[in-house]
């Protein structure tokens, strides 16, 4: 979605060889902290490194257990992070993060435009779904749908309603891959084209039929269920398998079924 950081000139001035020996990383962080994206903890920089995403910096309490989770977790991206992160004390760390995390990093990336996203979401042909969260209320349910849906390879994961899902705990969530796939907030008017099947429990069961790769997949809130203007937009409702007396599954669980069958059915593999 972005450049590799390595092929984007550092955006604080300092030689691409130089990035993690910043004078004051710290005043750095607070200069940029109100517009970027917090990626809380080694995996959510790594996913995000991984998928192009511009880091300006990077900080750790412990720079050499950061490097030994890259040689054993990332080593595709271990050279990267060593320019990247630099030391702080575990005072100043935590300072800067709303809670620690255990492996003691965090970073600021920024944050795709909109525009770009918008574009993606938009294209056909598609070769893999969108996701649509309508009116979703939990924030790591979304972050959780994002990870899925990076995993899986849709194109992109939309949120209708009031929620931001580029709100720090739904990237904590999300584990960095918000920057893997098109993760924007739309209306329902604005929701991307092509055919629109919603999940409902009066639907038709989805084990019936075969998901094109152009679908967009629209999901209701954890409580509520589809907004009737969604309801309205589809056209199709499935249903998934649920045994009598359950009364639902989680979100995330829901998508995650929903991509399987289409993978399993012939949906691309990324």
């Amino acid at each position: 979605m972005t450049d590799p950081v390595g092929a984007r000139p550092d955006p604080l001035g300092a030689r691409p060889d130089a990035v993690g020996a910043r004078t004051d990383p710290v005043s750095v962080w607070h200069r940029l902290a109100d517009a970027a994206v917090l990626l809380d903890g080694f995996h959510a920089l790594k996913h995000a490194v991984r998928f192009g995403a511009e880091v300006p910096v990077a900080v750790t309490a412990d720079r050499r257990a950061a490097l030994a989770l890259a040689d054993e977790l990332a080593p595709d991206v271990r050279d990267t992070l060593d320019a990247l992160l630099t030391e702080v004390s575990e005072a100043t760390y935590t300072s800067l993060v709303p809670r620690p995390h255990p492996t003691a990093v965090a970073a600021l990336a920024v944050r795709p435009s909109r525009e770009a996203n918008l574009r993606a979401l938009a294209r056909t042909p598609r070769s893999a779904p969108v996701v649509v969260l309508d009116n979703p209320r939990n924030l790591g349910n979304a972050g959780a749908v994002i990870r899925l849906a990076a995993g899986f390879g849709a194109t992109g994961v939309v949120t209708t309603g009031t929620l931001d899902p580029w709100h720090p705990t739904v990237v904590r969530g999300g584990a960095g891959l918000h920057f893997a796939t098109a993760v924007e907030r739309l209306t329902v008017a604005e929701l991307p084209p092509g055919p629109l099947f919603a999940l409902d429990p009066e639907g038709d069961d989805i084990r019936g039929l075969k998901l094109p790769d152009d679908a967009v997949l629209a999901f209701g809130s954890e409580r509520s269920g589809l907004s009737a203007d969604l309801r309205a937009r589809a056209d199709h409702l499935l249903s998934l398998p649920m045994r009598p007396q359950v009364s639902s599954y989680n979100l995330a669980t829901s998508v995650a079924m929903t991509l399987y069958h289409w993978s399993a059915t012939g949906g691309a593999s990324t």
